[in-house]
């Protein structure tokens, strides 16, 4: 018999067609791929006209609204599924075959069937490896997928959290807020509304709002809401700087060791829509897409 060689290549992203085609003209086998360096769902897959791609996600999932008060662009769908790629990968929850790719997009149809994002090998790639390996084929349910004669065991959704205490507000816990960074940092400060910036006492006046979100956060820890940030779990509460009691922005509440939170940053309401999302469609009364407006800031 010939000798056998098990062999695992690693290589950055674009010497993958190379070392793949190398290893076809000796007789090796392709096993798999797993990713050291998290693809870009665009690069990852060509999806055509990309916009009609996702609004045929949204129409296929459970309704729910996918933009903000001011837009109709699905952003809110398009940056969870961005990085619920990203998560996948660092889960190693992508299927891939030599015909075809597939992955869980944590979504569910009316009848609550989960639904999947395929994709089969884009021939394209065989001769230029420049190109996406793969071409997007469409969002299936199971049933889809095994009239393609999909035969594999359809992988699970990303999975954000193990630990589901950091979910719920402890209210036995402290909150300490970091009031430098909130005032100091520039893209933090930039998010606070106009009454703390033009106040001559922008200290004094931001304590009082943040007091008087985690007495109402502490009375009722419904009000805080998990969202996923940098590959960590944390709590957000809603501050509110005006009498209708409308939310202006979002303060992070991070869990520590000590049984204690740190609050070093807030967000705007879109920022924490996005982020929370991810978990889960949040089911709140001050965190509802159809009320924020869309702005240009930064994360």
């Amino acid at each position: 018999e010939e000798p056998v060689v098990d062999a695992e290549i690693m290589v950055t992203t674009e010497f993958v067609g190379a070392i793949m085609k190398l290893c076809q003209e000796r007789r090796g086998v392709y096993q798999g791929m797993e990713y050291m360096e998290l693809i870009k769902l665009y690069d990852y897959m060509y999806w055509g006209d990309y916009n009609s791609q996702i609004q045929s996600l949204a129409e296929k999932a459970i309704k729910e609204s996918w933009n903000f008060e001011n837009k109709n662009d699905n952003a809110i769908l398009k940056n969870y599924l961005l990085n619920t790629f990203y998560q996948l990968q660092r889960e190693h929850k992508i299927i891939e075959t030599d015909e075809y790719c597939l992955f869980n997009t944590g979504l569910f149809t009316d009848r609550y069937i989960p639904i999947y994002a395929y994709g089969e090998l884009n021939q394209r790639y065989l001769t230029d490896d420049s190109v996406q390996k793969w071409y997007f084929k469409g969002f299936k349910d199971e049933y889809e997928l095994t009239s393609l004669d999909v035969d594999a065991d359809f992988p699970e959704r990303a999975d954000y959290f193990q630990d589901t205490t950091l979910l719920v507000f402890d209210w036995h816990c402290k909150v300490h807020p970091n009031y430098n960074h909130i005032l100091d940092d520039l893209n933090t400060y930039n998010r606070l509304p106009n009454c703390i910036k033009e106040s001559e006492r922008p200290l004094e006046v931001l304590k009082g709002y943040i007091d008087t979100a985690i007495q109402k956060v502490t009375a009722n820890y419904k009000l805080a809401i998990p969202h996923y940030y940098q590959e960590k779990i944390q709590l957000m509460i809603p501050l509110c700087f005006t009498k209708d009691d409308k939310p202006d922005i979002a303060l992070v509440l991070e869990k520590r060791r000590g049984n204690h939170y740190q609050a070093k940053t807030c967000l705007t309401m879109e920022m924490a829509y996005m982020d929370a999302r991810l978990i889960a469609k949040p089911e709140s009364d001050w965190l509802c897409a159809d009320y924020i407006i869309e702005e240009e800031t930064e994360e």
